[in-house]
């Protein structure tokens, strides 16, 4: 992999590697584990990459690459009540290229990349713990599907760490989410200085400061409102009610899709 690119090739692959393959235009990514034997363990939701329940989908969906109506059959099909999924590698590709999400980066390589959703600060644990929990998920489920709080990063990030942001005030561990949030955030962050400057490369550059702390604070290498759980607690707590992951935040983000 190259600095600043995380493509890789599938001779490459190894089971318990994360990785992705951007969507509509580079607007968002998809995530997934992959297990071996050209399989690839993701979450979704009901069988579809994205949704919101909001116009968004609308934008997410209208440019993605054209899909075959034809069922593939090497693939699983969706257990009913969730949305972890086993798919090939060219279905989980989907058209789009193969990239592979890094772990462990010094603080310069994650602020030098500077688009979320590529690499963490966490350290990844073996890759036949990473395989166990994917493969645990598919028969058991992740929880309630959440663009924002509960998507395929915050699965495969899961699997890599067995770490859960359990403070449903705030994001999940999707570094993509914290992109989306955090650019608009840094730019209404450093209006206020047009009261002291109208140096337009001032502003600019304390927007790009905001979004760079805010990406690096919200990491999940780095927050401590994580727990380290294991595959087996985790679902048994989601069937008891105890853990609640991607409970909607009211007037907020858009609901889970459970």
């Amino acid at each position: 992999m190259g600095l600043l690119s995380n493509r890789v090739d599938r001779a490459s692959l190894k089971p318990g590697d994360h990785i992705y393959s951007w969507r509509t235009a580079y607007i968002y990514a998809h995530h997934g584990i992959y297990v071996g034997d050209d399989k690839v363990i993701h979450f979704t939701r009901r069988g579809q990459e994205v949704g919101t329940g909001t116009v968004l989908d609308v934008l997410l969906l209208s440019s993605g690459p054209a899909r075959s109506q034809v069922p593939c059959t090497t693939c699983s099909p969706l257990v009913e009540g969730h949305g972890v999924v086993s798919s090939c590698l060219n279905c989980f590709l989907s058209g789009g290229v193969l990239y592979r999400f890094e772990y462990s980066v010094s603080p310069a390589l994650f602020l030098a990349k500077a688009r979320g959703g590529t690499c963490t600060l966490a350290v990844s644990d073996p890759d036949e713990i990473v395989a166990h929990r994917a493969n645990y998920l598919l028969n058991n489920g992740f929880g309630c599907y959440n663009v924002f709080k509960n998507n395929c990063e915050d699965f495969a990030i899961y699997c890599k760490t067995g770490l859960l942001v359990l403070d449903q005030r705030t994001m999940g561990q999707s570094g993509q989410a914290v992109s989306i949030i955090g650019g608009p955030l840094a730019a209404v962050l450093s209006t206020p200085l047009r009261l002291v400057t109208t140096n337009v490369y001032g502003m600019a550059a304390t927007a790009v400061g905001v979004y760079c702390a805010s990406r690096y604070a919200a990491d999940i290498g780095m927050r401590r409102d994580v727990e380290k759980m294991s595959a087996e607690d985790l679902t048994r707590r989601l069937a008891m009610g105890t853990l609640q992951v991607a409970e909607p935040s009211i007037g907020a983000l858009p609901p889970p899709i459970c």
